[in-house]
């Protein structure tokens, strides 16, 4: 028998992954409700999320586990998850320490395309 912490058989019936596997997560800081990023998730990124209390990824370019901060020191505690009404997006509150973009800018969302009345 395995300690290794499992996710619920209903939350993996519950998730809606494309055809890779993943389901998308959107990062937002708990407190202000800023966007900070998007991420991916599989399975094991998000068991080890939500059993580590910190954010792990799925890298699609690097084809491997990243969990945010391990190298930048910009971590992502995990405050609460939520599952959209289609299970195709999750939504990850967190307290970020540092930057959330690979930029170095707090917010990935930081390149404003337009502003509409």
């Amino acid at each position: 028998m395995s300690d290794t912490p499992t996710l619920s058989a209903e939350l993996l019936r519950s998730l809606r992954r494309d055809a890779a596997g993943l389901v998308a997560a959107i990062v937002q800081q708990h407190d202000t409700g800023e966007v900070l990023m998007l991420g991916w998730m599989d399975d094991e990124a998000l068991r080890r999320t939500l059993h580590e209390g910190r954010v792990t990824f799925w890298s699609r370019s690097r084809q491997e586990y990243w969990r945010k901060g391990d190298t930048s020191g910009h971590v992502q505690h995990l405050r609460s998850a939520s599952l959209d009404c289609d299970g195709d997006a999750l939504l990850l509150q967190v307290e970020q320490v540092g930057a959330a973009c690979h930029t170095g800018e707090r917010s990935c969302f930081h390149r404003l395309v337009g502003e509409f009345a």
